[in-house]
């Protein structure tokens, strides 16, 4: 499902409902008080209903006659949508060593376990020059994301390097995953760049991947990858210690 356009009031509004209910301030089956929320953020009562509308269509909220709007239980969230899941990172932010013991890093952690070594067996079968390009791309951006801004860089580098491998698997399906692998892995990549310490060069283990994929070995881009996975959850284990 496609993202909403977060700009605005209307932005806004969407998002301090969902981070309230994703923290369980609002919880599953209360009923909201439309002109409560009206009152405090100050919005028309038409601007409300429409972010609502966001946020049913996402499975999280819904209207009845007689009971008005309330929460939907967990099991009918969208937990995949990747508003939902950016929100979930969000919401359960609090500071690097929480934000690194989030409990959705480590689901993240196995998901990609899953995807990204069969993804990379695929891609080292089926890849095209056009995939070995945006590969070399990312990598090259990956490389020069040092100095001012660099976080920020090299979020977008590593995101654009995954994106770029699950791409050249050449299955729409495993494609889609960018938007579940994404959200969480640019809220890994900020805190592990953000500590102010100089993390481990990322661009060696990137690049034995991208060269496993080049040679068109899928057994050599499989190990690369869970390589560069176990030295991501290493990262995280660092910051989780305060080291």
């Amino acid at each position: 499902m496609a993202g909403y356009a977060r700009r605005g009031v209307h932005g806004q509004t969407v998002e301090t409902i969902a981070h309230r209910v994703l923290s369980g301030r609002i919880g599953e089956g209360a009923t909201l008080d439309l002109g409560a929320l009206q009152d405090e953020l100050g919005v028309s009562l038409t601007a409300l209903r429409e972010s609502l509308k966001v946020l049913a269509a996402k499975g999280m909220v819904d209207a009845r006659q007689k009971r008005g709007t309330f929460v939907r239980p967990r099991a009918d969230w969208h937990l995949l949508d990747a508003d939902v899941l950016r929100w979930q990172f969000e919401t359960l932010d609090g500071g690097l060593a929480a934000g690194a013991g989030n409990p959705l890093l480590g689901d993240l952690d196995e998901v990609r376990g899953i995807v990204e070594p069969a993804a990379v067996r695929l891609a080292a079968r089926r890849r095209t020059e056009a995939d070995l390009a945006a590969l070399d791309a990312a990598l090259e951006a990956m490389g020069k994301s040092g100095g001012e801004g660099g976080a920020a860089h090299a979020v977008e580098a590593d995101l654009a390097f995954h994106g770029a491998l699950l791409r050249a698997s050449h299955n729409e399906l495993l494609e889609r995953m960018d938007l579940v692998i994404a959200a969480g892995l640019a809220y890994r990549d900020r805190l592990v760049h953000g500590t102010g310490r100089h993390p481990k060069d990322p661009v060696p283990s990137h690049r034995a991947v991208l060269d496993a994929v080049r040679a068109q070995d899928p057994d050599a881009a499989e190990s690369a990858m869970r390589t560069l996975l176990d030295q991501a959850a290493r990262d995280l284990g660092r910051i989780r210690k305060g080291q």
